[in-house]
């Protein structure tokens, strides 16, 4: 039986979203393993600011990809970012929020409790 993964608040990872289907294996869930090389740890709420400055970085996440079943995201849409992505996103004040409860533990590996807490979504 697999074991279940652990959120930041050290409680069984709650889902991230279903509509779009996130995570990096596409389950709703926040998980990572070996083969995800952009650790897609955090769920976050995407805001319109985050998805043109992650654009500008090269990381087009509002245009649809059919081929990859990806439907684009628009502002409200729930997905799981890269850690680095979002903490790049944080030091410029462009970070959206985020759903403790649904942000895998890995990412208390780059970052504190409190930098998630700060950005946690009401």
């Amino acid at each position: 039986m697999e074991k279940k993964s652990k959120n930041v608040l050290g409680t069984d990872l709650c889902p991230c979203c279903f509509e779009p289907k996130t995570g990096f294996y596409r389950d709703g869930f926040c998980k990572t393993g070996e083969e995800d090389y952009g650790t897609h740890v955090v769920c976050a709420i995407m805001t319109n600011e985050f998805l043109e400055y992650t654009k500008s970085k090269g990381n087009d996440l509002s245009t649809p990809i059919p081929q990859w079943s990806f439907p684009g995201l628009k502002e409200g849409d729930k997905w799981c970012l890269c850690i680095m992505r979002w903490l790049a996103a944080v030091k410029v004040e462009k970070a959206p929020k985020i759903v403790l409860e649904a942000t895998h533990k890995k990412a208390l590996e780059y970052t504190t409790l409190e930098v998630l807490k700060n950005h946690e979504i009401e």
